[in-house]
């Protein structure tokens, strides 16, 4: 069992910047491929970022690439996503995710734990 603590999301004017932090606890986190997930309001949830367990690997969404970073800190059993450039459009729930997998996965059906979800909301 791995638990999932996200946190730092919030209101920010379009153009400024977040950084989310989630916090994984349970297992040994180095083990576990990450990903971030963001649901908006009426749409699908959408992946937004991930990278292999060793942070190697790192891949982004069209949407957020150029303006988004994640990264791991596997001492800390912790996973970020630095957001700049932030626009209205970004506005969701993000959710970290882990799979217990060398590689980077891509679909949400491939995760095995989540995260409760933080919001952030972007105004124009």
């Amino acid at each position: 069992q791995v638990r999932l603590m996200e946190s730092g999301g919030g209101l920010v004017q379009a153009g400024g910047s977040l950084r989310l932090s989630c916090a994984a606890s349970g297992r040994t986190f180095s083990n576990y491929a990450m990903g971030w997930f963001r649901h908006a309001p009426g749409q699908e949830r959408e992946f937004v970022a991930a990278l292999s367990f060793t942070g190697r690997n790192i891949y982004y969404a069209d949407s957020v690439k150029g303006r988004f970073t994640i990264s791991r800190d596997n001492a800390k059993s912790t996973v970020y996503l630095q957001m700049n450039s932030l626009k209205p459009e970004d506005t969701a729930v993000y959710y970290c995710a882990a799979v217990f997998s060398s590689f980077i996965q891509f679909p949400d059906w491939a995760y095995d734990y989540w995260g409760q979800g933080t919001q952030v909301t972007v105004s124009s």
